[in-house]
């Protein structure tokens, strides 16, 4: 029997039941899957070290010391690197040339490298190493990390926004505001992408706004069409009714009742769309359509490096597995929160 005197907030048993909100019940979701919660704080490092570049101890990623080039990651000063790398390079052209001692010239480079011991130049150290223009490689990857996270992340927003405004309109509206919108979405699927980028950065031009915009633009088909499905089973719901009733007009439905639930779903599209972004952006910088110097990007530095990856793999491995981490990170990242905010699975984690 219904007990009359039951205070609200307490159960049958007369417990205090604390309410919990979706964030907070999503949070404590996320941080019961490990490897996602792990990806969180792999994703913030990156952001952190990223953000902060500017005022980080490194050499600035545009400055060529050209004596220094392809210098192996070492943590000795570069002068020593230097003069142990010629003074083997020279050795071995000895003995090949059957000489028994180096000739003056080679005596004379390896006489001004140890003079410069001692210099602000030869003191630098290259924790990752160089590239064939001696710019380090440490600094080249933070900064390129920059561009290519600034990219994912504006792209991300930017296709987000074209898409929820498309998907809502289309989903709440109906008819043949529907129709028509959903047909163009049908249309711009059709069309390859990736060559519809490759395009316009052709026509347009090798810069960094430009590269933005074209990623962008054509990445939103996906979440209005999510956008649209959710908000088409949501308008004819008590609450969407009740506002009607009320005389809410169709803008303050879409934006104040049904969009704030469907955020959950486009949160977890957001974090696993973003690594689509950073892979587009950099194909297109190893096509040579992408970022252009001095300026780096991930994708470029991995272009960079795949010319010289027999001699001088770091050039490649450095900037390939700082992405190839980032990426792992993202999705996994993405997973865990589309399964925090998936009612299904709260049980599940």
């Amino acid at each position: 029997m219904f007990n009359k005197n039951k205070k609200a907030g307490v159960n049958e048993f007369n417990q205090e039941m604390k309410s919990v909100s979706l964030w907070a019940d999503a949070w404590k979701r996320l941080k019961k899957n490990k490897m996602a919660f792990i990806s969180l704080w792999v994703v913030l490092v990156y952001i952190l070290i990223a953000v902060s570049a500017p005022i980080l101890p490194i050499y600035p990623y545009e400055e060529q010391v050209v004596a220094h080039a392809n210098l192996p990651p070492s943590f000795k000063p570069a002068g020593q690197v230097l003069l142990k790398q010629r003074t083997k390079y020279f050795t071995k052209v000895m003995h090949s040339q059957g000489r028994t001692s180096l000739n003056e010239k080679e005596l004379a480079e390896l006489q001004e490298i140890k003079d410069s011991l001692n210099t602000d130049i030869g003191k630098r150290h290259y924790l990752l190493g160089t590239d064939a223009l001696g710019r380090d490689m440490l600094s080249r990857t933070i900064y390129g990390g920059r561009i290519s996270m600034a990219i994912g992340l504006i792209g991300t927003i930017t296709a987000l926004f074209i898409g929820i405004i498309v998907g809502a309109i289309a989903g709440y509206k109906g008819g043949w505001i529907d129709n028509l919108l959903m047909r163009f979405v049908d249309i711009m699927y059709g069309l390859p992408y990736m060559l519809m980028v490759i395009i316009m950065m052709a026509i347009l031009g090798r810069n960094v706004a430009i590269l933005f915009v074209a990623i962008a633009l054509v990445s939103w088909l996906t979440i209005a069409r999510v956008v649209r499905g959710q908000i088409m089973s949501l308008k004819n719901s008590e609450y969407v009714q009740a506002a009607r009733s009320m005389g809410a007009g169709a803008g303050h439905i879409i934006f104040r009742h049904l969009l704030p639930n469907t955020l959950g779903i486009i949160i977890a599209y957001a974090t696993l769309s973003l690594p689509e972004f950073i892979m587009s952006e950099s194909f297109l910088s190893f096509l040579g359509l992408g970022v252009s110097a001095p300026l780096a990007s991930w994708g470029s530095l991995v272009s960079d490096g795949v010319k010289g990856m027999e001699l001088y793999p770091w050039v490649l491995i450095v900037p390939a597995l700082t992405m190839t981490i980032f990426l792992f990170a993202m999705n996994f990242l993405g997973d865990g929160v589309r399964d925090a905010f998936d009612p299904k699975s709260k049980n599940r984690v």
